[in-house]
């Protein structure tokens, strides 16, 4: 099930069929550097597939998987699923890429499918991004994507920076002349 597409993206529910490539990609040192996870085996990456699938069952958003047009393979995850902050769950952004595709401008395409995936089907109020200060990489995708505003918060005892972007301002950022 097709759920969007990019110029060079497309994005569909994980499944377990997914199981091989995203434990191969998961199970990578420097893919998982900031993750509060850490390096996931097969057991850990077919509980994060169950996990997203009851995302999709339960709010009709998850991380989804990526495929690459031009050789449909899976280059990875990005999407936006429930996350407990504090006491409140927020819809928060997520996504890893494969190494081999860092670098080209894939994490910002997802990232902008994405949200607008998010607010324009999903109808989604806000959506929040967490990330360690130290993963500049991230936080240069975030901020083209145009998350501004941050605030520092401790996540499972990590000092990381809290962006939120509503559908409003999502809307004007990514409006034609913006």
């Amino acid at each position: 099930m097709l759920l969007f597409e990019t110029e060079r993206l497309v994005a569909r529910p994980l499944s377990l069929k997914d199981l091989p490539a995203l434990t191969e990609i998961l199970s990578d040192p420097e893919v998982m550097k900031y993750s509060v996870r850490g390096v996931c085996d097969e057991e850990a990456t077919r509980k994060f597939i169950d996990w997203c699938m009851e995302c999709y069952s339960s709010h009709g958003v998850g991380p989804w998987a990526l495929l690459e047009k031009t050789s449909g393979g899976l280059i990875g995850f990005c999407g936006v699923g429930p996350e407990l902050v504090g006491d409140v769950e927020e819809i928060n952004l997520g996504y890893r890429l494969a190494r081999r595709f860092w670098n080209q401008g894939f994490a910002t395409e997802a990232v902008n499918g994405v949200m607008n995936y998010a607010f324009d089907q999903k109808h989604c109020e806000s959506v929040v991004v967490i990330i360690e200060p130290e993963h500049m990489a991230s936080v240069r995708v975030i901020e083209k994507a145009g998350f501004g505003d941050y605030r520092t918060h401790e996540f499972h005892g990590r000092p990381v920076r809290l962006y939120r972007i509503t559908s409003q301002d999502w809307g004007l950022h990514n409006s034609p002349g913006a």
